[in-house]
């Protein structure tokens, strides 16, 4: 489960436009991205894109064209994968695959009784991400010639780590977590900008990128960062479960009383009956002292400048490959190497 911090960050994020992030380098959480991809690229039935051979293709779809269009706003991406998670986060991962296991059963027992709504809906709770939808990911990044960086542990906290050396403007997710981890700057709705329709309803809204300083929100708040994990923690993080009953508002007013972590645990025993079930000066470790892998701006330029797209290679991998159409495929494969292109001869120095 990722933070619950939404009730919290109305009043600081800011919807801006793709021409306000224009010449940035942003650190995308790839696994949140390739998530929503998987989730929302599917058929009215609730199925995912497929090749010719039964492989799912929906996040390649999603990569390749979201990716392109970040290039024709001359956003550069880099995008973080995820490595081993810290011990702590097994539960959260067993809790997940349950939710998604029981899921799976609804949205067949919705396609039997015809309720496509609700299969599709169900469908989209099943999604996950497998070994073989990360290596044909980092695959096609390859082609494209874009870069990506593989995190010791969790990718958010590699994208923020970045983001405070400033290695890159930003960090991008759909969760709140980077913050926790200490990104000065998130970016929402990145890569899932457009019309969306709300889930069973028919309404569609506009999705626009919105922007959120870390600075601004600590201010507004009247937190440190390090409270602000303390917040998390008695919310609920990918390494605890939360205190129950208590929401981002009730976690706020409890941090803004204490003023160590010792105290907030005593607080949440006293109040609410509740103990945390993993060592809360270990789950605060995770995000003020996460692992990550140290990158020097000479080394992160370079992997900014010798990744270049294989246009050859890249037709091969989609259309010979996954099935997907070749006109279309060789229009975009076209922009992405005039992007590129125009890019490498404006020099990297200019997109950071």
């Amino acid at each position: 489960m990722a933070v619950e911090l939404g009730p919290l960050v109305t009043g600081v994020k800011e919807e801006i436009s793709f021409d306000q992030l224009a010449n940035r380098v942003i650190a995308v959480d790839a696994y949140n991205t390739i998530y929503q991809f998987l989730s929302i690229i599917r058929g009215p039935d609730g199925m995912p894109l497929r090749d010719q051979n039964g492989a799912t293709t929906s996040h390649l779809s999603g990569l390749f064209y979201r990716t392109i269009s970040l290039l024709e706003h001359k956003i550069t991406p880099v995008f973080v994968f995820d490595g081993m998670p810290p011990a702590l986060k097994q539960r959260t991962l067993e809790a997940r695959m349950h939710r998604r296991e029981i899921a799976a059963k609804e949205w067949s027992d919705a396609l039997k009784k015809g309720m496509m709504e609700e299969a599709r809906q169900h469908a989209m709770a099943s999604t996950r991400i497998n070994k073989e939808i990360v290596e044909s990911s980092k695959r096609l990044l390859d082609l494209m010639g874009m870069a990506h960086i593989q995190a010791p542990s969790e990718g958010e906290a590699e994208a923020s780590h970045l983001a405070s050396d400033g290695l890159v403007y930003a960090s991008a997710s759909q969760d709140y977590d980077l913050f926790l981890f200490g990104s000065p700057i998130a970016v929402r709705n990145l890569t899932i900008t457009g019309r969306r329709k709300l889930p069973r309803k028919n309404v569609f809204v506009d999705v626009h990128p919105e922007r959120i300083e870390l600075k601004r929100l600590l201010a507004s708040l009247g937190i440190t960062h390090e409270q602000l994990v303390w917040l998390g923690m008695l919310v609920g993080t990918d390494f605890n479960e939360g205190v129950p009953g208590v929401g981002a508002k009730t976690a706020l007013k409890i941090v803004r009383e204490k003023k160590t972590l010792r105290e907030v645990v005593s607080a949440a025993e006293a109040k609410y009956g509740a103990s945390f079930e993993a060592d809360p000066e270990e789950i605060e470790s995770i995000f003020l002292n996460p692992e990550v892998r140290e990158i020097e701006q000479g080394e992160f330029n370079s992997l900014l400048k010798n990744a270049k797209p294989d246009k050859e290679a890249l037709l091969r991998f989609m259309c010979d490959e996954h099935g997907f159409s070749k006109e279309r495929v060789v229009k975009f494969a076209d922009t992405l190497v005039s992007y590129k292109s125009a890019a490498g001869q404006k020099g990297i120095g200019t997109w950071v």
